[in-house]
């Protein structure tokens, strides 16, 4: 929802999934932890598509929408092309996977 531009913030994207505004595949999906798979077709659902905050969202020139997504901003639909690399995802701080196995490894 949040690198689709659906929403502004990662906070807004979970509330919108925990209060049912969210179809996968047609189906509804109210789990914010919810993984979508390469093919998956995520969406808003039709009530949820005038919202003030998602037509707002739709307007943010900060961020832009990564390529492993293919969204049309219209249907209000993003379609999952690829599994992200790690450097697709854009992180605050470097992040160091081997550091983190090493910790949680004791």
């Amino acid at each position: 929802m949040y690198r689709a531009k659906f929403v502004p913030t990662v906070f807004a994207a979970r509330q919108f999934v925990n209060h049912g505004h969210v179809k996968v595949n047609g189906k509804r999906v109210n789990i914010a932890s919810y993984q979508v798979k390469v093919g998956d077709v995520v969406e808003l659902k039709e009530a949820s598509r005038e919202f003030v905050v998602v037509l707002e969202a739709k307007q943010l020139a900060e961020r832009d929408v990564p390529d492993y997504y293919e969204v049309d901003h219209n249907k209000m639909t993003a379609k999952i092309t690829r599994v992200p690399l790690p450097s697709d995802v854009p992180y605050p701080v470097q992040m160091e996977p081997n550091l983190v196995i090493e910790f949680y490894s004791r």
